[in-house]
């Protein structure tokens, strides 16, 4: 049986693992200047090569023909057996996820204080995923740690180093930890090539950075994706890695892209029913959308997009006119406030259509800044009535000029007083209500009430926090802080969730105070549903002191000024 790409080609010596030559170089002084330490801690994204520099590391300390530079010679009996992760008497491998116990910590201890097999070897204990050992297996290796038996050296490989801190912050002080770094698609494609090439097998360069940016800079993902387009056909072909992962071509994102310039929003649905058909994944095609964006955006700013194939650079080169990079910016700020909740939606389907529509309609829209000149009665122009630009994406339908332009919209017959503003108007997401004008004194029909669902509502939380506290309700609106909202029904039922008894008692006090405040900002709101959730930490009794440290840790995190000037002068909020 053959070995896998990811197993074939792992590095045996310090020179060949990719991007961590600040790890490697240390480890070979260190060898070279006999300063080799006690312990190691190996941090970094998966595929990085932890492991491999755990081995390599075993094989320098135990080679019987190490170079005069302390490269293992990856050839001697003891080079292969560890580089092959076979049983070793001198080094042992052990995964930390099955092996997580005290008592498995108690029995490596143990075998620590055996002498290696021979005068110039060292023993290593190689432990991988080591943030899965109990804080009780860490308190059983601490002494051995601090004090080993000479000539004994342990390594620990891990992907998430703070859950060690949290579990034996004293472990960190007793190892040398080293960071392990994320590596870059053009590393990745080098390193591919490389490897087809000793193979035999011819490659495109647009397929290569495909497997390259799929591997998210992990070089293992990146040869076992390869293997597995190898498996499908034989050859590294554009198509084929689209076949073998399931990704959606290049034309799929352009398509949609012009849905949106176009403002053809009635034919997203079918777009998006026919990729729905064809299998693809619509976390995946968020992604894709997003880094199209994202190119899209640089190049309307004059910025070059590394590994991006030349057929889309050229298309998004044609389309540069078309666009606005505050249009694009609005976009992208609106898609990455959705993708927490796609994550976790059952309906991806559903919001990435709404997503594009929402692209699509953003010439109707319009700025939050016309809106309050709008609502503050701006001096009127010509014939009494008022006028404000809507920002447009793309040229509209019947324009004969490619370039995009902006159009004036005409508000009809707006009044100095602000009830009379007729405009649909979409409120960004990203414009909370200004500090300074409080949410509970707005009339009724200052703005256009938000239409009521899950994701708004999520996205405007904090504005319907400072309204409660705006209405005179600081306990119960540092209760709803700690709230989030989980549930909106067709008949306006809003269910909000907080752990804690005293947290739902304040909530279940104060739920006039909240309804109100949904009111003022969203349609459709019938009333507040307040459900409890058990928590690990016993609930507390909100007191005046915890209100006012909540008060000043919220506006701290929105003002850094503030939260400098409040360390600098050791302010205290009074009222």
């Amino acid at each position: 049986m053959s070995l896998a790409l990811a197993r074939k080609y792992r590095p045996r010596r310090f020179a060949d693992v990719a991007v961590q030559s600040h790890v490697a170089t240390t480890l070979r002084n260190a060898i070279s200047s006999d300063r080799v330490a006690h312990a190691y801690l190996f941090c970094g994204p998966r595929g990085t090569g932890k492991t491999t520099l755990a081995r390599v590391l075993a094989m320098a300390l135990n080679c019987e023909n190490r170079s005069a530079d302390c490269e293992p010679c990856g050839a001697c009996e003891a080079c292969t057996r560890i580089w092959g992760g076979h049983t070793s008497i001198d080094v042992v491998e052990i995964d930390a996820a099955s092996n997580r116990g005290v008592d498995d910590a108690r029995d490596l201890r143990s075998r620590a204080a055996y002498a290696p097999s021979g005068d110039k070897n060292y023993k290593v204990y190689i432990i991988d995923e080591a943030h899965m050992l109990t804080r009780e297996a860490w308190n059983a290796l601490l002494k051995v740690l601090e004090e080993p038996p000479p000539r004994v050296v342990f390594v620990f490989a891990t992907t998430e180093p703070q859950k060690i801190a949290q579990a034996a912050a004293p472990v960190l002080s007793r190892v040398q930890r080293f960071d392990l770094k994320r590596i870059g698609p053009a590393d990745v494609r080098e390193r591919l090539s490389v490897v087809l090439k000793a193979e035999g097998i011819t490659a495109d360069a647009d397929a290569l950075g495909m497997l390259a940016r799929a591997a998210d800079g992990s070089m293992r993902d990146a040869l076992s994706l390869t293997d597995q387009v190898l498996s499908l056909g034989g050859t590294v072909t554009t198509q084929g890695v689209r076949d073998a992962l399931g990704l959606v071509h290049e034309d799929e994102y352009l398509a949609l892209l012009d849905l949106v310039t176009e403002h053809r929003a009635g034919d997203v649905f079918g777009a998006v029913a026919r990729l729905s058909d064809f299998g693809a994944d619509f976390g995946l095609l968020l992604a894709g959308f997003a880094d199209l964006l994202r190119a899209q955006l640089a190049v309307v700013l004059g910025g070059t997009v590394p590994e991006l194939s030349e057929y889309l650079t050229g298309e998004l080169a044609t389309r540069k006119s078309r666009y606005q990079a505050s249009d694009l910016l609005r976009m992208l700020s609106i898609l990455i406030e959705l993708e927490p909740h796609f994550r976790r939606s059952g309906q991806q389907q559903l919001l990435f259509e709404t997503l594009l529509v929402r692209f699509a309609l953003l010439d109707r829209t319009l700025s939050i800044e016309d809106v309050l000149k709008g609502v503050q009665g701006a001096p009127s122009t010509g014939g009494g009535g008022t006028r404000r630009e809507a920002p447009e994406i793309a040229p509209s339908r019947g324009s004969s000029a490619g370039a995009m332009r902006r159009e004036p919209t005409m508000l009809a017959d707006a009044a100095p007083a602000p009830t009379r503003v007729q405009a649909p108007v979409q409120a960004p997401v990203h414009a909370p209500a200004p500090v300074h004008a409080p949410i509970a004194d707005r009339g009724p029909a200052t703005v256009a009430a938000i239409p009521l669902d899950i994701n708004r509502l999520s996205e405007h939380w904090d504005d319907v926090v400072e309204a409660v506290r705006r209405a005179g309700r600081a306990v119960v609106a540092s209760a709803l802080a700690e709230a989030a909202p989980m549930a909106v029904t067709a008949s306006g039922v809003v269910t909000v969730e907080v752990t804690g008894e005293a947290l739902v008692q304040a909530l279940e006090n104060g739920a006039e105070s909240i309804l109100t405040a949904l009111r003022s900002r969203f349609s459709g709101v019938s009333k507040v549903m307040v459900r409890g959730v058990g928590g690990d930490a016993p609930s507390k009794r909100l007191t005046a002191d915890a209100v006012i440290a909540n008060r000043v840790a919220m506006l701290r995190k929105r003002d850094p000024m503030l939260d400098a000037a409040v360390d600098a002068l050791d302010l205290r909020l009074l009222d």
